[in-house]
Formats: structure tokens, sequence, C-alpha cells
């Protein structure tokens, strides 16, 4: 797939792994050859990305846990450009 659609369940690419890193005090995609540091927003974005919550539901928990709206744009936007990098993987 492409494209991401609100109903695709996001998930961490093969060969990466999402943790956080108390050292650079943010989130991390460690890889074999090295390592992404996130910003906070995709930090929480990617967290979410566990294969069981649709896009869908990941602009929903985010917009309460962040008392916002409008949020659905810009995680798409992320989201399609993780899938791009082979961060995320989709069903």
């Amino acid at each position: 797939m492409s494209e991401a659609s609100m109903n695709s369940c996001p998930r961490v690419g093969p060969g990466l792994r999402l943790q956080w890193e108390p050292a650079q005090d943010c989130h991390v995609l460690l890889y074999p050859e090295g390592m992404v540091k996130l910003n906070g927003s995709a930090g929480e974005i990617m967290k979410r990305c566990d294969g069981q919550r649709s896009i869908a539901e990941i602009v929903s928990e985010l917009e309460a846990a962040f008392n916002a709206t409008g949020l659905q744009g810009d995680v798409t936007a992320f989201v399609e450009m993780a899938g791009r990098q082979r961060w995320l993987t989709w069903s």
C-alpha cells in the first residue's frame, strides 16, 4: 500500500525498534546501522503504531491526550512519510 488510509493499522517496520531513550530525552527508532531521533510529536504517533490501532484511532487518542482538534492531516502526513522511509508498515 503506497498511501495510508484512515482504516490502516500502522506498525513499526521490520528490523526497527522504537524505544524511549533517557540519554536523548526522546523516543528513538533503532536500526542495525544507527538511530533516528524523533521529535515529541513523531514519538507520540510512533508509540501508538502497534498494528492494532487504525490511523483514525491514533488521531482520536492524540486529540484526547493533548486536548486538540484537527490533527488528522498532520498525523496522516507523518504516517505516509514514515511509510516511505520504511519506518512503518501497515495493513
